[in-house]
């Protein structure tokens, strides 16, 4: 099973404690995926967002600052929101991307967890799902046809373009990052796309049948099931002990998640409630190395098998050095007990 981090470069409750510069917070980021790779850890992501205290509007230029800070970690996004996105230029980006990793890539497109980028590029909400389903087609053909040509409802139509620069990996790797609808899983399955599962609350097993549905789909339309890959996307934080991980964990957890949570109508965080996100069916992936992989080993069965976890660990606002060591922690215990 393969480990990895996502990264939102995010301080998400704001506390001004906390607080450090965005020059000295990329610097920072860029010093975890350097280290994440010199661990051993497979995969670093960065996520895009268009909103304050988040530095990841442009995911491919600190993923192309990473690469040539790295040598074999895979490098990719969480996700790339391609709903608001032109499927050319996030294809020339990750092309390019592609180029300057050695082959070390890869795209996690989603519709995102927030609606900024929307109104910021001057999109209609009405038109949510047909704007994803519109660009990821023509993504799809970018990628595997160099020339094309392709006509739509939100874009001009290309007629016998060609276009640059290519990656090295063929296919280029595109995931399919989803939530809970089940026509997401549906199409991933039907595309034969690897499906990453974003999970940060609820009970992880009760996926299953929308897991399920993704490899009905996928099989029905004639994909091998080793190409039905399913990662899973959880909130986790590794201690030394579980106890530690739990009190340096919650208490910025929980300003994070109430402030989201007054934009999205959702009740105060609550010590019992993050005790039961955190406990064995729960999605937080909070606590020892040992106690983690027990319930990573638990998710894994009960979805039907994963082949990729990734840890989002800026929720809680940890120190920098902090989170190093839930790095280290990562690769000199977690990923062995998981190999």
């Amino acid at each position: 099973m393969e480990i990895g981090i996502d990264s939102f470069a995010a301080m998400m409750s704001g506390n001004e404690e906390n607080a450090i510069s965005d020059a000295l917070a990329m610097e920072q980021l860029l010093d975890r995926v350097a280290y994440a790779d010199q661990v051993g850890l497979d995969y670093f992501g960065i996520g895009e967002h268009h909103r304050k205290g988040f530095l990841d509007s442009a995911p491919t230029l600190i993923l192309a600052a990473a690469a040539a800070q790295t040598k074999n970690i895979r490098l990719g996004t969480a996700v790339t929101v391609l709903s608001a996105a032109d499927p050319v230029r996030v294809f020339q980006q990750h092309a390019t991307l592609d180029l300057i990793s050695g082959g070390r890539a890869e795209m996690v497109a989603g519709r995102g967890s927030f609606i900024d980028a929307y109104p910021l590029f001057g999109l209609d909400l009405n038109d949510y799902d047909a704007l994803f389903i519109e660009k990821l087609d023509l993504l799809l053909k970018i990628r595997d046809n160099e020339t094309i040509s392709w006509s739509g409802k939100f874009r001009p139509a290309l007629k016998n373009q060609s276009i640059y620069p290519r990656p090295v990996q063929d296919p280029f790797p595109i995931w399919l990052g989803v939530g809970g609808t089940p026509s997401s899983f549906v199409r991933a399955g039907m595309l034969g796309l690897p499906l990453m599962v974003a999970i940060i609350g609820g009970e992880t097993h009760r996926f299953r049948p929308l897991v399920d549905l993704y490899r009905e789909a996928g099989k029905k339309a004639g994909h091998p099931a080793e190409q039905l890959k399913v990662g899973l996307h959880s909130l986790g934080y590794i201690g030394e002990t579980t106890e530690q991980a739990f009190e340096s964990f919650y208490p910025g957890y929980a300003a994070a998640m109430t402030k989201i949570g007054k934009e999205r109508g959702w009740p105060p965080t609550t010590r019992a409630h993050f005790e039961a996100q955190a406990g064995p069916t729960g999605a937080l992936l909070v606590g020892s190395a040992e106690d983690v992989a027990a319930k990573i080993l638990r998710h894994a069965q009960a979805l039907g098998g994963i082949s990729r976890v990734t840890f989002q660990l800026d929720t809680a606002e940890l120190p920098h050095s902090t989170i190093k060591e839930c790095i280290g922690l990562m690769g000199a215990r977690l990923k062995h007990l998981l190999a």
